[in-house]
């Protein structure tokens, strides 16, 4: 079965939990821990691999070569944060392609002008929806694979309003996306609110610091949401301890108090599948 159809057949099965990862050696951990899907975070791409802010500075070929590590690291499906498409409507064709030919379940594009901003910053703006029904358009034309999951997000809720978001995300649908991702709804209510005025599935984003509230997994499966993504979550554990850890480092000038929570050499080589003693690697291409 394809990835693509796996992650149709597991929204269709319930609610699915898509930690987010930055590159592929965290995909692989996301999949030893029992998780069905994986996302990866256009945020998580820009901030731990290009040391760059989330604001459209990848190229569409760093995204796809990026995403393409993470997407064939793992057997579970992957769903890419596209950004705006990197272009129009014929950029948001070529990207849907070449993210399709890369192993990639599915991915959201953003009504956001160019150059975009993080969901959960002020100084956004969006682009006609017609605009963004072109999109939408060209990326269902594009795929090959019908199964390859088109997701329309929306941040018309900070820019405009929560009902301009609502009547947008209809258009989307209309125009074929398969799904909907309404970005920083500002509480509980508004994303209980949404699920009931835009029936599709929908998205929910539970990134830490932003508009949104935190809310849990089983809350947002009752209101209906069918895929709920922590894209920055595991990143920003990990950058706060390796702060901890450098800084013990430069005072102590020395790793020997901190090894106990490291990973160790064999754990990290089962999790690549390499024998170092019989000089084996268990991955492909």
């Amino acid at each position: 079965m394809s990835k693509s159809k796996q992650l149709r057949e597991l929204i269709a099965q319930g609610p699915v939990m898509l930690p987010g990862v930055p590159n592929a050696s965290v995909a692989r951990l996301v999949q030893r821990a029992g998780f069905d899907a994986v996302y990866i975070s256009g945020a998580g791409m820009a901030n731990a691999t290009a040391g760059v802010p989330d604001i459209g500075l990848l190229s569409m070929t760093e995204v796809v070569r990026l995403a393409g590590y993470v997407a064939n690291a793992v057997t579970i499906p992957a769903i890419v944060d596209a950004d705006t498409g990197f272009g129009g409507a014929e950029n948001v064709a070529r990207t849907v392609c070449e993210l399709e030919q890369a192993g990639l379940a599915g991915c959201h594009i953003e009504d956001q002008e160019f150059p975009k901003r993080c969901g959960h910053l002020a100084g956004k703006s969006v682009v006609d929806v017609d605009e963004m029904t072109g999109r939408i358009k060209a990326a269902v034309n594009a795929r090959r694979d019908e199964d390859f999951m088109i997701i329309a997000r929306t941040d018309a809720r900070a820019v405009e309003d929560f009902d301009r978001a609502v009547e947008r995300s209809r258009r989307y649908l209309r125009a074929g996306a398969d799904g909907v991702f309404p970005e920083a709804l500002q509480s509980a209510d508004e994303f209980k609110a949404f699920a009931r005025e835009v029936k599709a599935p929908l998205l929910a984003n539970m990134t830490e610091f932003g508009k949104s509230p935190l809310l849990s997994f089983d809350e947002l499966a009752g209101f209906g949401y069918k895929m709920v993504i922590f894209p920055q979550s595991a990143f920003r554990v990990s950058m706060k301890s390796t702060e901890e850890f450098l800084r013990d480092l430069k005072k102590a000038g020395t790793q020997s108090a901190w090894t106990k929570k490291m990973q160790t050499r064999d754990e990290l080589y089962e999790m690549l599948g390499y024998d170092p003693a019989g000089e084996s690697w268990k991955g492909g291409c």
